[in-house]
């Protein structure tokens, strides 16, 4: 990867724009590169310039506070972090200007990877493939938005090793190639507050594929209209593997007989059977386990160790996770459900849900599915938090037909007096949002922990 640096940075001044981890990362592979060049360092937060990677590097120029981004006008490249958004940037910045730690990574390990890209299911999917190809023996490494940036494993990745890359729709906006094998899951109404549109967030999503060509494969969900309309006409060379509970398509992975089945085009198997035993429950979840056997079967991994792995995967944090019994109360954890879809998707893979807690952020999502849904449910309490839950239930009210009670709080830790008293013994409760939680919290994982905390304390 450094000669590689090496011809591709070597004629141009580099600026970093973000040091969080992706851009550390960045920064370091950068300066193993070139130990003599001088680098540009951007980031809002002025405490960088103490940050103890740096503290040693006398050719380094800093760009910092309320006009880091300045630094766009006094470099040739930008190698732009994924926190930074598209929308904080210059409209006349030149996209051709613009790098991306991952466009650099797939642009030499490309045919080596399995990337993963969705509105909801991409961490569950990335970790169940990756615990499979675990299993099989073959090297393997999980890279990406699930939290370790690809540069961190340029020194371990060999001619065989297999990458499984989580992709965000922000790590794929600048991209300019695509992995060999590309998992497209679903596309719905996410990080609005952060594209001009959700026609610009769903095209960022899409050049995980853009790149491709024939030699490569390209699983996506077909009964995902808007996938399924932005793939109605060839957009690449890529052989398609669509997936779908309901058609079944050749080639592609489909359902028959109560099981799923892998088919190549010519050959077809049942590889997964519907009544074995898996952790990962929900019709959503399925989904991603179809995902996750195309994916694996494509990449030469054997049906024996493919179903191992699914009955042996038990899921990651904040994701339908059970945090307990507590005074006869089941608690789940669902903090990743930052979107109305996930929301519903979880209430229908629990049996019991009594009472459910929604909201947080808001973003401008619509909830009007989400609230014909709960009214129609047999969920009988909704803790409503913050200016979505104020919205939420605004919308539930508007449906002139819902039994449930609501509770408008405005502190998160106000909700464990309300679950405990209202929840009926036997029954469960359901921190599924619907809603981004940098309201009150840094993020999903955050909020997660802390209702655990609540529940168990």
């Amino acid at each position: 990867m450094i000669d590689f640096l090496k011809q591709k940075l070597g004629a141009f001044k580099i600026a970093i724009l973000g040091f969080g981890r992706e851009g550390q990362s960045s920064y370091s592979l950068i300066r193993q590169a070139f130990p003599e060049k001088r680098l540009l360092i951007a980031d809002l937060h002025e405490e960088v310039q103490l940050h103890p990677l740096l503290k040693d590097d006398s050719l380094i120029e800093f760009y910092t506070g309320d006009n880091y981004l300045d630094v766009v006008n006094h470099c040739d490249k930008i190698m732009k972090s994924p926190g930074v958004r598209i929308n904080h940037l210059s409209p006349g910045v030149e996209h051709s200007k613009i790098l991306s730690q991952t466009s650099l990574f797939l642009e030499k390990y490309g045919k080596q990877v399995i990337g993963i890209t969705g509105t909801k299911g991409k961490s569950t999917t990335s970790s169940l493939i990756h615990h499979i190809i675990g299993l099989s023996g073959r090297d393997s490494c999980l890279v990406g938005n699930i939290g370790s940036p690809a540069f961190h494993f340029t020194d371990r990745i060999k001619k065989d090793t297999l990458v499984v890359f989580e992709l965000s729709s922000h790590q794929l906006e600048y991209t300019a190639a695509s992995p060999h094998t590309a998992v497209l899951l679903n596309l719905f109404q996410e990080h609005l507050d952060a594209y001009p549109s959700y026609q610009a967030y769903q095209l960022a999503k899409l050049n995980i594929a853009n790149y491709q060509d024939e030699d490569d494969f390209l699983i996506y969900h077909s009964s995902d209209n808007l996938i399924q309309g932005h793939f109605s006409a060839p957009r690449n060379s890529a052989r398609l593997f669509p997936f779908s509970l309901s058609m079944q398509q050749r080639p592609g992975i489909f359902i028959r007989e109560n099981s799923i089945f892998f088919s190549d085009g010519r050959n077809e198997r049942a590889v997964w059977k519907l009544e074995q035993k898996r952790y990962l429950k929900g019709e959503h979840n399925l989904k991603n386990i179809m995902a996750a056997i195309g994916a694996c079967v494509l990449n030469d991994i054997s049906d024996e160790t493919i179903r191992e792995g699914i009955l042996t995967f038990k899921g990651l944090e904040h994701r339908l996770e059970y945090v307990g019994e507590h005074r006869l109360i089941h608690f789940y954890n669902d903090s990743i459900a930052t979107i109305p879809e996930a929301t519903i998707e979880a209430i229908k893979s629990l049996p019991n849900v009594d009472t459910v807690i929604l909201g947080g952020f808001d973003r401008g999502i619509d909830y009007s599915q989400l609230a014909d849904f709960l009214a129609a449910s047999q969920v009988r309490n909704l803790v409503l938090l913050g200016a979505a839950g104020k919205r939420i239930g605004e919308c539930l009210q508007s449906t002139g037909t819902h039994p449930q009670k609501l509770f408008y709080i405005n502190r998160f830790d106000f909700l464990k007096e309300i679950v405990f008293r209202e929840t009926r013994p036997g029954y469960a409760c359901l921190l599924s949002p619907a809603a981004a939680s940098y309201d009150e919290f840094a993020n999903f994982e955050e909020r997660g922990k802390r209702f655990r905390e609540l529940v168990k304390s």
